[in-house]
């Protein structure tokens, strides 16, 4: 019976909120390479024009180090390892606001989301980063693009939890894992087309503000979401339960009482593992690469961000249906396994200028794709429709603020270990040890489907 109000909306408007949905989740996913691609560059090009140091002494120190030149004195040596230091350190702040700001934008849209309806808070959260992106492309200082970034994630975070609840609230329980994997894999898919675009135009320090005009762009997608999206039916018929029962509107803290303090809790680490898998751990094979490749091959960095998300578009499509066949605990499991032993070995056993590399790279995609089909399906599952947006939200949005510690804490080890991002990734790989053994702990939802209570 909780499946049979997804036919209170016309075919037509089912379709419009799964593109509504892949779309904001799409543009999203250009967002996060742009973070990976364009924000060390940018760290570059602002520390210089605000005087932190000179571009051409900082460009011919890094090549003289990249090289391992050995007229280098200790002074240069020691001055380029604290210019480097600084990008590195400004390139970490700049992720971290990225993260802390999708973190805060999906409780805070998801909680919208729960409030005055799902379509409608995913059209805002994507005129949001539409509207910050644009601004971003006029800063002159480091501390305006973490203010702006910050902003503009707001909205990328807010995308999430609402086009997923949308999407699971709307279609027929036949139909969710497969729609899960379509949502699971728009974000890589984005990836994959902004990593291939930066195969043809190269991001430099002088050349990177181009980037933050394909976030723009998506203003006119908000626009059309408001405009022509249909509100999920299942949240229209709590929404009026609840008003006819005289109940008030539900708040945020609930996902935190008694009732479902243990479920979120669970949640929160389920959805924490692969993005500190991918964030505090398999996203530094990029700045690695720029760093080993340095201007002899500037488009190493954009092999590796396509590599890994051509892979992540195929786990994320099939992460879903994997996971309805086989059970969600056992893909979970058998997901942080395989990511585990192929992140290990490419921190390990390869560096980015070896033919092998890339391989492991995209198997290191492959699985943690599988991931991103089996969130939509699964987290929503968890809570009944009058929380679903808002504990999607949370478990999802928690696991970024957790990743952002965890990424501000790689700028100390990145200190410790000397700028060595392999050492960095064998530490934080790691993480996928505890999905392992959380997931033993979690219910098995398989049979339940999304119940309204």
């Amino acid at each position: 019976m909780a499946d049979a109000k997804s036919d209170d909306v016309s075919a037509i408007g089912r379709w419009l909120a799964l593109i509504a949905a892949f779309l904001g989740w799409y543009f999203a996913g250009m967002l996060l390479q742009i973070t990976s691609l364009s924000m060390r560059p940018a760290a570059i090009d602002l520390l210089s024009r605000t005087g932190t140091f000179e571009r051409r002494a900082f460009d011919e120190l890094s090549e003289r180090v990249a090289k391992k030149d050995s007229t280098l004195t200790e002074d240069q040596r020691g001055l380029a390892k604290h210019w480097q230091g600084q990008v590195q350190q400004w390139f970490a702040y700049f992720t971290c606001a990225f993260l802390f700001g999708g973190a805060a934008g999906g409780l805070g849209f998801g909680r919208l989301g729960d409030r005055y309806g799902r379509a409608k808070a995913l059209a805002a959260a994507v005129l949001c980063y539409a509207t910050f992106s644009g601004l971003a492309y006029f800063v002159t200082s480091p501390l305006q693009m973490v203010i702006v970034w910050f902003l503009t994630c707001l909205g990328l975070g807010g995308s999430w939890p609402n086009g997923v609840a949308l999407i699971a609230e709307m279609w027929a329980s036949l139909s969710r894992p497969m729609v899960s994997g379509i949502i699971g894999m728009a974000a890589n898919i984005g990836i994959f087309v902004m990593a291939s675009i930066a195969l043809w135009v190269k991001i430099t320090p002088d050349d990177w503000r181009w980037t933050m005009l394909i976030g723009a762009s998506t203003f006119v997608l908000g626009i059309l979401i408001l405009l022509l999206v249909p509100e999920s039916p299942k949240w229209q018929a709590a929404r009026a339960a609840g008003v006819a029962a005289g109940q008030k509107v539900v708040p945020m803290s609930l996902v935190f009482g008694r009732q479902y303090l243990g479920i979120t809790l669970l949640g929160i680490v389920l959805a924490t593992v692969p993005i500190i898998g991918g964030w505090g751990s398999a996203n530094w094979m990029i700045p690695w690469a720029d760093q080993v490749a340095g201007a002899a091959d500037p488009f190493l960095k954009a092999k590796v961000g396509q590599y890994r998300s051509l892979t992540g578009i195929i786990g994320s499509c099939f992460g879903g249906w994997i996971a309805a066949r086989i059970g969600r605990r056992r893909l979970y499991f058998l997901a942080s396994l395989a990511a585990l032993g192929c992140a290990q070995y490419a921190f390990w056993f390869t560096t980015p200028k070896d033919t092998w590399f890339l391989f492991w790279v995209g198997a290191l995609g492959l699985f943690s794709g599988l991931y991103f089909g089996w969130l939509p399906l699964c987290l929503p599952e968890l809570f009944p429709t009058s929380i679903r947006s808002t504990g999607a939200g949370v478990c999802f949005n928690f696991g970024r603020i957790g990743t952002a510690v965890t990424v501000f804490l790689t700028g100390s080890l990145t200190a410790y270990f000397g700028g060595d991002y392999a050492k960095i990734g064998q530490v934080t790989s790691l993480i996928y040890v505890v999905g392992m053994l959380a997931i033993l702990f979690a219910p098995d939802t398989s049979q339940q489907g999304l119940e309204a209570e």
